[in-house]
């Protein structure tokens, strides 16, 4: 049985080399392709990223994901290669958004189609095997996109009166008398409004962001990761009426200019860190329920 004169080419060194070659310059080319279309998206979203305090975890997301990637290495190193189709339906549909986006200066949507392309291009190039792999990492990449306004608006005002009400009663019992109509709280020496930055929405995707970032590391069950995350949104909302109850405390019984300059801005970060602090609370209060379990049946099995 004899080999044609291509069949040896390709499985000599000098023919794999080629291929190889090959393979890199069409990765090249395709990359160089992708950052020529997403180029004012992706600059614009750095930039978001850059100059709004409540985006800056942005720059943490995509940064995680390839450590993610390289740290499950392992897991797909000896993946076969198995293109599908179906990630050229993916891409043309990431086309179809990005257009979308763009024509309707809608950032969200034009922004999320990238997403969605580099899952169509995995798909396309690498297979479903691949994507399985990658899929936490892939599905992370979306909390780098800032919430859109249609769906902010929605979410924000009854954020705004859970804070208010949680403020207002933990107001009355440290003993500042309140009256709270909506998201307006009048005091004796000021009146304070709820604003959408104290609702704890614009916290809220860092907050699922550490959470995410801290379970993965420190949590082996997914369904623990997902709890830990859903317990950031509570925790933003404690966190933020918390804030409001610290510039009302201060406006009562010192003085309300100060209240709602200084001490109101720098009160953001302090919420954060004690938001932060809470999720460790959280964690380490599921550790103990889990120890507490396990010596129960311990006792139950004696």
């Amino acid at each position: 049985m004899t080999l044609k004169k291509e069949e040896l080419l390709e499985s000599s060194p000098a023919g794999n080399a080629a291929k190889d070659r090959a393979l890199w310059w069409q990765a090249g080319l395709l990359l160089v392709m992708v950052g020529f279309l997403y180029y004012p998206i992706l600059t614009r979203l750095a930039w978001d990223w850059w100059n709004d305090a409540e985006a800056s975890h942005g720059f943490l997301v995509p940064a995680f994901s390839l450590y993610v990637v390289w740290y499950t290495r392992q897991n797909w190193a000896d993946l076969p290669l198995k293109p599908s189709w179906w990630g050229l339906a993916i891409i043309l549909g990431s086309c179809v958004l990005l257009v979308t986006g763009v024509l309707g200066a809608e950032f969200f949507l034009s922004r999320t189609s990238f997403v969605f392309l580099l899952a169509g291009l995995v798909i396309n190039f690498l297979g479903w095997g691949y994507f399985r792999v990658w899929l936490f990492p892939w599905a992370f990449l979306f909390l780098m996109i800032p919430i859109p306004a249609i769906i902010l608006n929605h979410i924000a005002f009854p954020l705004q009166l859970l804070a208010s009400r949680l403020a207002s009663a933990t107001l009355e019992v440290v003993g500042v008398p309140v009256f709270r109509e909506g998201n307006v709280m009048q005091l004796a020496s000021t009146t304070l409004e709820v604003a959408e930055a104290c609702s704890g929405i614009r916290s809220l995707l860092t907050l699922v962001t550490l959470a995410l970032v801290y379970g993965y590391f420190l949590e082996k069950r997914l369904s623990r990761r997902a709890l830990f995350a859903v317990a950031a949104v509570p925790v933003a909302v404690v966190a933020n009426a918390l804030r409001v109850v610290g510039t009302g405390a201060l406006a009562h019984y010192w003085d309300p200019q100060t209240a709602e300059g200084f001490f109101h801005t720098f009160s953001g970060w302090v919420i954060f860190v004690i938001a932060m602090v809470l999720l460790f609370s959280v964690d380490n209060l599921m550790r103990l329920i889990d120890r507490w379990r396990g010596g129960a049946r311990v006792k139950a099995s004696r």
